[in-house]
């Protein structure tokens, strides 16, 4: 990693461009298929902001609407 500053969004922020609940974002984690949380303290987390725009671009990229989990066709 480079001398690049990585800038964290808290949880109001990072709701304010992912438009999805709580739980569903938790669950996303746990599965491997949003970025993950940073703990900063025990009451207190984060986001990597570049990696939650990553995560949206690839979302924008596959041009497809994602599946709800459990849904098999």
């Amino acid at each position: 990693m480079g001398n690049t500053a990585r800038v964290l969004i808290d949880r109001k922020k990072l709701h304010a461009m992912i438009p999805l609940a709580e739980r569903t974002i938790f669950n996303m984690e746990r599965r491997g298929e949003f970025p993950r949380r940073i703990a900063l303290t025990s009451r207190n987390v984060a986001w990597d902001l570049e990696e939650v725009i990553e995560w949206i671009e690839a979302r924008k990229a596959q041009g497809a609407q994602a599946q709800r989990p459990g849904m098999r066709f």
